[in-house]
This record gives structure tokens, C-alpha cells and sequence, in this order.
């Protein structure tokens, strides 16, 4: 089984590796402060001027100053309780609170007052006779000097640390997530214990391990390589279909040959900041060469290594054309990536860049097809390495009847196989388990759903017509099960699967295909009189497989030994041909469909006994296995030739 691969530990890394060693722990850089010094400074001071402001301001609002009149009627009234006198300047305290003098609002009790240099009158005498104390500290105590200090540089301080805390901030942000990275990528070690991927974990694509094997040699033996002069292939392109395995080809080759295996997908390196994407893959190759030899491998490449030149773009096209750029220089420009192999994975290799498939870049293309009938059983072998398997389980007949599955797709069966035991309360996955994994997978879920009688025996027909057409053409792929369960989207589900797997198709072959297609329709054109919307998925594989017999693989006099439409007609269809070619397409399409068409029912017309008894069959048991379907409809079941 694959190993997980490691996460990163931190978000900025658009990459995991795995058999890196650790380097040694480097200080991060300094950062500087945003703005400078001298902006904080300036703020600062101006901070501390507006403070005292407010302080001096909250200081003279205390103690209301009055007139030296209003303290003589006070002391006279026998109302000030105590005083302090410096020179003229005197500070007192009342017993009763009265109203502030003038405009002011609010009541005192201490005061300030100033005593007049002509003022001849007895104040002390006043004092005395009224028991005023006369104290040596002042009545209203006044904040030291550094008190005040720390008051006015409070406000400073906090400005300074929220600053710091802003800036730090920002730089984080700014480094890690936009415009680079703030420290140096650290490589992930595997978890002690854990194994790595090797091709003893790789099955079914044998011819593609073979030309993987060279580059793994040459990891392991490179002075070898160099006496004879040959160079290190720059980078291998994994090219085929999904689930085909290509991440875990890439894997294993890094495992088998024991090197540090960096993986990134090629969308984690686009940003929405133009030069991102650039930067993070200088990035990523100074550390793949850090510990070269090494392997970095780029998934979903075609994300950003599309031909280009196709337009003027702003924004994401501009970052991607510049990650491409990076990319092609690192492989093979003036800064050499030497000791550092890439694999990349695609499924759309014809949209790529010709600078990057080219020798000195990607000097091997490598397809990776789906597995055959041999490779399919090692694969599901290896996937049920951990599962518990019952006696009666045939792992090549599933084999068998998976025809053009995926290593995905085949790890996927096992799974549903496993699940469904664990839901049956089984200590073993059976061969019924693995059946119903299968048709899950194939045909779609069961859904609840309830038919009308008079449906449910329209969609009989409609199957036993698929069948039955199935059963009655020569070299079709033989019916492995006929339901009229609703599965999925379907109201019912005719499987018909080759006995083994097929490379090339004959046009007579293709001609049963679509009379198979069309058998539905057909059934309940012949019974019924009727054409029902059950037969849109059929139509849909009918239109593919016609158009491709006459616009791609001439199989049509009368256009003739060309390919008049691409692989993806349905996308650029139109605008291949001259309008002239498309409608002669257009004719011979419909003369072959209908053809087909005429052929299928004509064929129930002849055979409708075996037609009835096949729907009666099925109105009666819901599914049909293979031998009951063929003994139910009276055809013999041709012997399977060599595979």
C-alpha cells in the first residue's frame, strides 16, 4: 500500500518531501521596521506633547482658582479649615463646599488664591482667631516629576508596542503568504518506522517501470553513467488517464532509489501576486539541490505548462506564463538543475508547451494506460493485502470482469467490498461482497423507488431488448447481467463486459455496438408502438460512436481515409472542417444509425418469443445473472476465446 505523504509544517510550503534530511536550524532574518525608525520616533513625540496637554489640562481643572475677596469672606464666615502659603501664592481647604465662582459649574472644597503685595490687613490675626491650621506641605499635592514622566510615556509605550505588533504582523503576512517566504522551507522527514513507496507497491504497468527503472539505476549508480558520458535525464513526463497511477510511478521511483522526494500539484505555485509562483519554484529546486540527488515531481502539470502564445492575458495567465518560464529555465538554462531529476504527471499531454517536452527538458514521455486482465488481478492483489479474504474469492474472475478499470478504480472496488462486509457484520470480504462492490461501482447505487406495474413492464422489455440484441450479434461482448432494479440514474441496467481486454475495434463490431444501443428503443418501438426518454443514455453512446466511425476512423465511403473531426468533437465541433465535409458527416452518421436501427428491429420482430420470455423472466426475478439470462432466452453462450 502507498504511504501518506508527510504534511508541511508550514502553510506557505506549496510543497511535501519526504527522505529530505533536516537541516540545521538557521535564525530567521531581521525584519525591518515598516516606515523606520524616525516615523516612530516623530509619532512618538508628538504622542507625548498631546499627553501633557491632557494632563496639564486635567491638572488645572482640579483646584478652581478664586479671588483673594472670596477667601476673606470664607475665612471670616470661619469656613477654611486649613492653608498653605508660598510667598503671595496660598492653597487652602474649606470645611463646606461652595459653588465654583463665575461660569464654572460644580462645587470646591480646596483651592488656589493669590494674596495682593498691598494688602494690609491682619491675616494671620483672621487666621488665628477663626483656628485656621497652617500646614507646612501643600494642600493640593502635586504628581513628582517622574511620575508625570511615566504618565506621558505611557501612552508612547503602548503606541510602540502595538507598532511592533502591526509590523510583525504585517511582515509575516506579507513574507509568507504573498510576496515570498520569511524563512527558509524546511523538507519533511518520514515518520520513524514508516516504509516508503516502491515498485513492490506498483503493479499492472510493467512496461512503464521498465523505462522508470533507468532513471532509478542511474540514481543509484551515477558514476557509471558519467564515465560513459551520458547525461542525467532531466525529467520524465507520466502521461494517461486518471487513477492510472502515475503519483505513485513517481513515488516509487524515489523510494526504489532511496533519494529525497519533493511533490507539489502545479496549481499551489499560481497566486493571485504576479512573481509568486516564479519565486516559490526557485525555491523549491534550491532545496531539491541542496540534497541532490534528488526527485521533484509536479502533479497536474498542464495547469500551468500550456502552450503559450494564445492570446494576451492579464493577471493569472501573466503568473502563469512566468511559473512556466522559472520552470523551463531551472530544468535546463543557465542555472542547470544538476542531480535533480523531475517527474511530472498530466492526462493532457497534447496541450503542453513544445519548450517543455522537448529532449534537455522532458527527455522521456512515458504513457501510462490503464492495466490489463494480468495487471488488474496484481493490483487488486496488492489492495487486499490488508483485507481478509474468504476462501471462496476469485480475485481473477473480478479481474476478468473489469475491463478498462483504473488502479483507482480497482482500489475503490475493494474498498466498497470491504465496507459492505463490515456492514454484514463478516470477519471475511466474500466473492458476493466483491459481486455487489461491482455492480455498485459499475451500474450505480439501488434506489427505493416504486414503478408503476405498466412501467415496470416497459423497462422489462426495454432491458431484454438490450440483451437479447447483446446475446444475438456476432463478436458482441457477452451480457453479464440484466436488472430492472433502478440503479443510479437508470429505471434498469443491462452490463455487458468482453472477455477479455480489446485493443482495436473491427466496424462490425462497432455496428453491434450501436444495434446493442438501440435494442431498447427498438423493444418498445416493436411492443409498444412507442418511443419512450429511457433511451437518452443510449442515444448519447449511439451519436459518440457513430460520429467517430465516420469523422475519425473512416469507416464511411463517402468521406473517406481522414480524420475529419478531432478527439473532442463535441467541444470544437464545426470548426475542423469545411461545412460541405461536416454535412456529408451528417448523412452517413444518420444512414449508419439508421441502418442499426432498422437491423434491431427487425431482429425482435424474428426473435419476439425469446424477447417476451426474457422480459417475463425479469418481470418476474427483478435480475439475471449471465447462464440464467442465456437459458432464459435460448442462446447459446459462445465459448470465450483465448485471453
Amino acid at each position: 500500500m502507498s504511504n501518506p505523504v508527510p504534511p508541511r509544517r508550514a502553510p506557505d510550503q506549496p510543497w511535501r518531501s519526504e527522505g529530505a534530511p533536516s537541516p540545521a536550524p538557521t535564525p530567521p532574518p531581521k525584519k525591518k521596521m515598516p516606515g523606520g525608525w524616525g516615523g516612530l520616533i516623530l509619532t512618538a513625540l508628538i504622542v507625548y506633547l498631546i499627553a501633557n496637554l491632557v494632563l496639564s489640562f486635567f491638572d488645572d481643572g482640579d483646584e478652581p482658582t478664586i479671588s483673594y475677596t472670596e477667601f476673606s469672606k470664607q475665612v471670616d464666615a470661619g469656613n477654611v479649615s486649613k492653608i498653605y502659603s508660598k510667598g503671595d501664592a496660598i492653597q487652602g481647604q474649606l470645611k463646606k463646599e461652595r459653588e465654583k465662582p463665575g461660569d464654572e459649574k460644580g462645587n470646591y472644597t480646596k483651592f488656589l488664591t493669590q494674596r495682593p503685595a498691598f494688602a494690609d490687613d491682619k491675616l494671620w490675626d483672621d487666621l488665628t482667631k477663626h483656628g485656621v491650621t497652617v500646614t507646612a506641605e501643600p494642600v493640593v499635592q502635586e504628581r513628582s516629576f517622574l511620575s508625570n514622566l511615566l504618565i506621558s510615556l505611557a501612552p508612547m509605550l503602548l503606541l510602540v508596542v502595538l507598532w511592533i505588533f502591526i509590523a510583525r504582523r504585517m511582515s509575516a503576512g506579507m513574507g509568507g503568504g504573498m510576496l515570498g517566504r520569511k524563512t527558509p522551507p524546511k523538507p519533511v522527514e518520514l515518520e520513524p518506522g514508516v516504509k516508503r513507496t516502491t515498485f513492490e507497491d506498483v503493479a499492472g504497468i510493467d512496461e512503464v517501470e521498465g523505462e522508470l527503472n533507468d532513471v532509478v539505476d542511474f540514481l543509484k549508480n551515477p558514476d557509471a553513467y558519467r564515465s560513459m558520458g551520458a547525461k542525467m535525464p532531466r525529467g520524465v513526463l507520466l502521461a494517461g488517464p486518471p487513477g492510472t497511477g502515475k503519483t505513485l510511478l513517481a513515488r516509487a521511483v524515489a523510494g526504489e532509489a532511496g533519494v529525497p522526494f519533493f511533490s507539489a500539484s502545479a496549481s499551489e505555485f499560481i497566486e493571485m501576486i504576479v512573481g509568486v509562483g516564479a519565486s516559490r519554484v526557485r525555491e523549491l529546486f534550491a532545496e531539491a539541490r541542496k540534497v541532490a540527488p534528488s526527485i521533484i515531481f509536479i502533479d497536474e502539470i498542464d495547469t500551468i505548462g500550456r502552450a503559450r502564445g494564445g492570446g494576451s492575458g492579464m493577471g493569472g495567465h501573466d503568473e502563469r506564463e512566468q511559473t512556466l518560464n522559472q520552470i523551463l529555465t531551472e530544468m535546463d538554462g543557465f542555472s542547470g538543475a544538476e542531480g535533480v531529476i523531475v517527474l511530472a504527471a498530466t492526462n493532457r499531454a497534447d496541450v503542453l508547451d513544445p519548450a517543455l517536452t522537448r529532449p534537455g527538458r522532458f527527455d522521456r514521455v512515458v504513457n501510462v494506460s490503464p492495466p490489463d486482465r494480468g495487471g488488474r488481478e496484481a493490483i487488486l492483489r496488492i489492495h487486499t493485502r490488508t483485507i481478509p479474504l474468504a476462501d471462496d474469492v476469485d480475485l481473477a474472475q473480478v479481474a476478468r470482469t473489469t475491463p478498462g478499470m483504473t488502479g483507482a478504480e480497482l482500489a475503490n472496488l475493494a474498498n466498497e467490498a470491504a465496507l459492505i462486509a463490515v456492514k454484514r457484520k463478516k470477519r471475511t470480504v466474500t466473492q458476493s461482497d466483491l459481486s455487489e462492490a461491482m455492480e455498485k461501482v459499475q451500474l450505480g447505487a439501488e434506489r427505493p423507488l416504486v414503478m408503476p406495474e405498466e412501467e415496470r413492464r416497459r423497462t422489462a422489455y426495454h432491458e431484454s431488448g438490450h440483451a437479447l440484441l447483446g446475446m444475438l450479434q456476432p463478436g458482441a461482448d457477452p451480457v453479464r447481467k440484466i436488472t430492472i432494479v433502478p440503479r443510479g440514474r437508470a429505471l434498469g441496467v443491462t452490463l455487458s463486459t468482453p472477455d477479455s481486454d480489446k485493443y482495436a475495434y473491427t466496424e462490425e463490431y462497432l455496428r453491434g455496438r450501436i444495434i446493442g444501443a438501440l435494442g431498447g428503443m427498438a423493444a418498445e418501438h416493436v411492443v409498444y408502438g412507442v418511443v419512450t426518454t429511457g433511451a437518452e443514455n443510449d442515444l448519447e453512446q449511439v451519436t459518440n460512436i457513430a460520429r467517430g466511425m465516420v469523422g475519425r476512423w473512416g469507416m464511411s465511403e463517402l468521406v473517406g481515409r481522414l480524420s475529419a473531426l478531432p478527439s473532442d468533437a463535441q467541444q470544437a465541433y464545426g470548426l475542423s472542417a469545411a461545412p460541405q465535409t461536416l454535412d456529408v458527416i451528417d448523412g452517413e452518421m444518420r444512414r449508419i444509425v439508421d441502418e442499426c436501427y432498422e437491423s434491431a428491429c427487425r431482429q425482435l420482430r424474428d426473435h419476439r418469443d425469446q424477447l417476451d420470455a426474457l422480459a417475463a423472466a425479469l418481470l418476474a426475478n427483478e435480475t439475471l445473472e449471465e447462464a440464467e439470462a442465456y437459458r432464459v432466452a435460448g442462446v447459446v453462450r459462445k465459448a470465450a476465446g483465448p485471453h
